[in-house]
């Protein structure tokens, strides 16, 4: 009979404990970490970073009433909703109020030439892709993800935007539905019941689009 080979020096057989104790906790941390990384307690709901203008959505989008479009202009035909351009505040604000210090970075910018450096609130990761353009078509107004943006005195991030919170929108999106006419109009439906709202966005849907029926397929949004 032959002589015995070992592959491994005898003395590694003391890590076997540690390397099954290791195979077994390792996998479960991984999911652990993913698991509270994806959880609503590690979302940035309340978000509210100091922006370098001292900008009122409240005031311009609440009491004033200007539409969100009138800044957030690419909002109907782009992925992105854009931000608006120095000149666009500009547009008003040449006649009103130009001397007010709080426009100061405005005025800087527009004798410079470099963009206001705004402060992103809603950032989605780059492996998630969004198109406003293919939701405002099509009936989900801005306060379903932003929240009433024309109470806030400063923005700031209402919804987890999670993708479980998504995924709940696309296989059921009937309450989050209505003319896209009223996208804007972000007190529409407040006062309405659950089931009126539904009602709403039933009858649209079926009336405009025959059925709409949001993928929940994993390249939708992850290409």
């Amino acid at each position: 009979m032959g002589a015995y080979h070992f592959v491994f020096p005898r003395w590694s057989n003391a890590l076997l404990p540690t390397i099954a104790v290791a195979g077994a906790v390792v996998p479960l941390y991984v999911v652990a970490m993913v698991a509270y990384g994806f959880s609503p307690l590690t979302t940035d709901v309340g978000y509210q970073p100091i922006q370098p203008v001292d900008y009122s959505h409240k005031l311009h989008a609440g009491e004033l009433g200007i539409d969100c479009r009138y800044c957030h202009n690419t909002v109907e035909y782009a992925n992105k909703a854009a931000i608006p351009p120095t000149q666009t505040c500009f547009n008003c604000h040449t006649q009103i109020h130009k001397d007010s210090p709080k426009l100061l970075p405005l005025w800087e910018s527009y004798e410079t030439g470099l963009p206001v450096e705004w402060i992103r609130v809603h950032d989605l990761p780059d492996f998630a892709y969004f198109s406003h353009a293919a939701h405002v078509s099509r009936g989900v107004s801005c306060v379903e993800c932003h929240g009433r943006i024309d109470k806030m005195e400063v923005v700031y991030q209402h919804e987890t935007l999670s993708m479980g919170w998504c995924l709940s929108c696309h296989r059921d999106p009937h309450p989050h539905l209505r003319d896209p006419a009223l996208v804007t109009d972000l007190a529409w439906g407040f006062d309405f019941s659950d089931e009126v709202r539904r009602a709403h966005g039933e009858a649209f849907n079926h009336k405009n689009f025959d059925s709409i029926v949001p993928s929940t397929d994993c390249s939708t949004c992850h290409r």
